[in-house]
Parts: structure tokens; sequence; C-alpha cells
């Protein structure tokens, strides 16, 4: 009963789911959320747009994309969401129930752009240190990665897709998300 608890937090959150550029300088400068609760940071490049997103007393959004000075970079939108308070204990469950809720038709639909869980197929899931990891591709959405960990107490979710009508490819997709996981976990060190 306390797991599939704790896998509807994961699906509650996964639902949740071109920017103005700035100076370089501040390109790595975190987003605070929450009332500083958490430091919400992306990877060299990549901005987040304040006007842009969603905030709740106990949830957030923060969207991602390409800074104007960093057009080396791929045009993606990384999409990192909050949940609420005490929700990371759904990645107590384990590699085995979260690959198993995933893999369900309840996990398929929260994944899914439009909640419909036939549109969605789960390419590859997969442990990485503390996150969790989802290769997707959905109907709606086209194909990306999407990261699941907990920082401070709070299940985060992360994922990257192609920006301005362009698609990203997987690999890149990959690659953003891993770096999104580090600038993420460097901003929110472990009390």
């Amino acid at each position: 009963m306390r797991v599939r608890r704790w896998l509807g937090v994961i699906g509650l959150t996964l639902a949740m789911g071109g920017c103005e550029g700035v100076p370089p300088s501040l390109m790595q400068r975190p987003t605070a959320v929450l009332g500083g609760a958490i430091q919400v940071a992306g990877p060299l490049g990549y901005c987040a747009d304040r006007g842009a997103g969603q905030q709740t007393a106990d949830t957030a959004v923060v969207l991602m994309g390409r800074c104007r000075a960093a057009l080396t970079v791929a045009p993606a939108l990384i999409t990192v969401s909050v949940g609420p308070a005490a929700s990371a204990g759904a990645m107590a469950a384990g590699g085995a129930a979260l690959t198993g809720y995933f893999l369900s038709e309840p996990g398929r639909a929260a994944l899914s752009r439009d909640g419909r869980a036939g549109d969605v197929q789960v390419v590859a899931a997969v442990g990485v240190a503390d996150a969790y990891l989802i290769h997707v591709v959905d109907r709606v959405a086209g194909e990306y990665w999407r990261a699941v960990l907990g920082v401070r107490g709070r299940l985060v979710t992360i994922s990257a897709n192609g920006a301005a009508g362009a698609p990203l490819d997987p690999s890149a997709g990959r690659k953003i998300v891993d770096a999104t996981l580090v600038a993420l976990r460097r901003a929110n060190p472990a009390p």
C-alpha cells in the first residue's frame, strides 16, 4: 500500500510536467524555488525562463532553454518539476518497483503528454547513482529522456525535449539530462 502511494506521487510529479538569454556570467546561476528550499540549475548554456513555468505553495516547474549567448549548445527545452515536501520517499521503492510502475498503464499515462498510456512506449529504464532515468517515446512529445530523483526530500523530474519544432537526438537529450542532474546536485548539496 505504501509503495503504491509513493508511486502515485511520482505520477503526480511527472504530470506537472527559446528563453531570453542572460549574460554568460549568469548562465549557471541557480533559480531558487519554494522559498529557497530547492535551487534549480541547468547545464552550461541553458537559462531559466523566469516568465515561464509555475509555482504553487508546495510544487514548482522551471523551464530552461538555450541562452541567447550560447548558440553552440543544442536547442532544447529542459523541464524541471519539483514535487511536494516528503515526496522523494517514492524513490525508496527501488529500481524494480519504479520500472514496474513506468511499464504499467498508470505509469505510462503519467509519462504521457496527453495522459493516455497507449501513446507512450518506455524504451529503457535504468538507475544511475541516486537517479532513475527513463527513455520514452511519446506520440505527442516525441522521443526523449526523463530523470527522477530525490532532492532535499522532494521528488524532482527532469526532461529534455527538442525546441522550436526541431526534434532532439536521444543521445543529445540524455547528455543534457545527465548534465542537468550534475548541476542540480551541485546547487543542492546534501546537508
